[in-house]
């Protein structure tokens, strides 16, 4: 059973920096193309960042672009997000998503970037 569980969001002032977590279940990250993303109150759910099965090609949003990292851990089979510089408008639920290419969705972690 495929299962993703996120982590790590948090209340963190602008500027700061918070790294979150998708462990995975029931499939291998790597075999897999995994994506972060967000959504804030009131928008629609918006890619952040991307990274390809495989060699683990990465993409991202231009609004990220600079502050954020994704990357994976293959042993632990999971997937972070490295976010750096943060500002308000990062405000957000953060999911995982695992393109298989069945998708599956983590249950989503709060980021509050606020002072």
């Amino acid at each position: 059973q495929v299962q993703l569980v996120e982590s790590g969001g948090g209340l963190v002032q602008p500027g700061g920096s918070l790294r979150l977590s998708c462990a995975a279940s029931g499939f291998t990250v790597s075999s897999a193309l995994m994506s972060w993303h967000r959504q804030a109150a009131g928008k629609e759910r918006e890619l952040v960042a991307i990274i390809a099965r495989g060699i683990g090609i990465t993409n991202y949003a231009d609004s990220v672009k600079g502050r954020f990292t994704i990357s994976r851990d293959n042993a632990k089979n999971t997937v972070y997000l490295q976010m750096s510089s943060l500002k308000p408008e990062d405000t957000a639920v953060y999911y995982c998503k695992a393109s298989k290419p069945d998708t599956y969705w983590g249950q989503g972690t709060q980021v509050t970037v606020s002072s």
